[in-house]
C-alpha cells in the first residue's frame, strides 16, 4: 500500500529534487536572463565538486554525512528558485549579482571541509564556526583566482546571512541587491534541506554532527528529532523577522517554471513535518524505523490523516 500511496509524488519529487541539479539551475537562470554566460559559475561549481571530493589542493575530502555536496546543491537550486521568483515580482537582479549569489550558495558550507593538516575527527567539529570558515575559504579562493575584493565582500555578506543568530541589520551590505540576495541565501539554506524528500532520515546524521560540534540543546538523538517541528516554526519566524519574507517568491517561481500556482517547497516541508508529527505521536520509542519514507505505516495514508497534508490533498495536481 505504501508504494501505491507514494506514486503520486514521483513527478513531485523530480520537480523538487531533479537528478541534475545544475542543469535545473541553468534552466531557471535562462528564464531570468536568456543570454546569461554560465562560464563563471560553472568554473566555481567544478572547483566545489573537487573540494568536496578531496581533489582541491590543501583540503581533505568532505566527511560530514549531512552537510555534504548534495546539501550544497540543494541550497544552490533553492537560491535560483527564489531569485527567479524575486525577479518575477519586480526585484532588480543584475548579471553580476546573480553570478555572485550563486557562487555564495556554492561556497556556503565550505567551512565544513578540513585542511590536509587537520586529521582529527570530521568537519562537523566546526559546526559552530562553519560560517566564518566558509568566508575564510571564499576569501582564499577569490585571492587565488584574482577576483575583485568587492566581489568577495558581496559574497561575505551573503554568507553571513546563513548564520541562524545573525541580525541582518548588522551586516554592512554594499547595495540593496546584496541585501536581497543575502536574505535569499539565508532562506535557501533552510528550505533546501527541510524540503528534501529524505530530510527526516538524514536527521540522525545531523545529530552526529551536532554532537561532534558540541552544539548545545540536544542530549540525545531523540531530542533533535522531537524538536525539529519547533525548528521549522523558528525558521518561519526568522523568514519574517530577519529575512524579509523572501520565501514568498517561491510560489511565483513554481507557477512560471512548472505551471503550478503553489509553493511546492513549503508543501514538501509541511509534508515532512506531518510525517514526523505522526511518528512522534504513534512511535516515539521506535521512531528511527519510520524516518525513512518507505517505512511509514499504511495508516498514515488513510483519508482521516489527510486533513493537514497538503501534498496528499492535492496529489492529482502533481501527477
Amino acid at each position: 500500500m505504501i508504494e501505491a500511496a507514494m506514486k503520486p509524488y514521483k513527478n513531485f519529487e523530480q520537480m523538487i529534487r531533479p537528478q541534475d541539479m545544475m542543469a535545473e539551475v541553468k534552466r531557471i537562470i535562462q528564464l531570468m536572463l536568456p543570454d546569461f554566460d554560465f562560464s563563471w559559475i560553472m568554473t566555481v561549481y567544478q572547483d566545489i565538486i573537487k573540494l568536496f571530493e578531496g581533489d582541491f589542493i590543501g583540503y581533505r575530502k568532505c566527511n560530514t554525512k549531512y552537510h555534504d555536496l548534495r546539501h550544497t546543491e540543494d541550497c544552490t537550486l533553492e537560491f535560483a528558485r527564489l531569485a527567479h521568483g524575486a525577479l518575477l515580482n519586480g526585484r532588480k537582479i543584475s548579471v553580476k549579482g546573480l553570478n555572485l549569489g550563486i557562487i555564495s550558495a556554492l561556497m556556503h558550507d565550505t567551512g565544513y571541509i578540513q585542511k590536509v593538516g587537520d586529521p582529527r575527527g570530521t568537519g562537523a567539529k566546526y559546526t559552530r564556526t562553519h560560517v566564518e570558515r566558509s568566508i575564510e575559504f571564499t576569501k582564499r579562493y577569490f585571492t587565488i583566482k584574482s577576483y575583485p575584493v568587492g566581489d568577495f565582500t558581496f559574497c561575505k555578506n551573503c554568507l553571513n546571512c546563513t548564520g541562524l543568530s545573525v541580525k541582518i541589520d548588522n551586516i554592512n551590505f554594499i547595495s540593496e541587491e546584496n541585501r536581497l540576495l543575502g536574505k535569499i541565501l539565508g532562506v535557501a539554506d533552510l528550505v533546501g534541506q527541510m524540503s528534501d524528500w529524505n530530510y527526516l532520515e538524514k536527521l540522525p546524521a545531523l545529530f552526529e554532527e551536532y554532537q561532534e560540534g558540541k552544539v548545545p540543546g540536544y542530549k540525545t538523538e531523540f531530542d533533535l528529532i522531537r524538536e525539529t517541528p519547533d525548528f521549522w516554526r523558528f525558521s518561519q519566524e526568522r523568514f519574517k523577522t530577519e529575512l524579509g519574507n523572501v520565501d514568498r517568491y517561491l510560489k511565483d517561481h513554481f507557477r512560471v517554471r512548472w505551471g503550478i500556482d503553489r509553493d511546492l517547497d513549503r508543501e514538501a516541508i509541511e509534508f515532512n513535518m506531518s510525517r514526523l508529527n505522526y511518528i512522534l505521536k504513534n512511535f516515539p520509542s521506535d521512531y528511527r524505523k519510520f524516518l525513512c519514507r518507505h517505512n511509514l505505516p499504511d495508516q498514515f495514508f488513510l483519508p482521516h490523516h489527510r486533513d493537514k497534508d497538503t501534498l496528499v490533498t492535492h496529489e492529482n495536481q502533481i501527477s
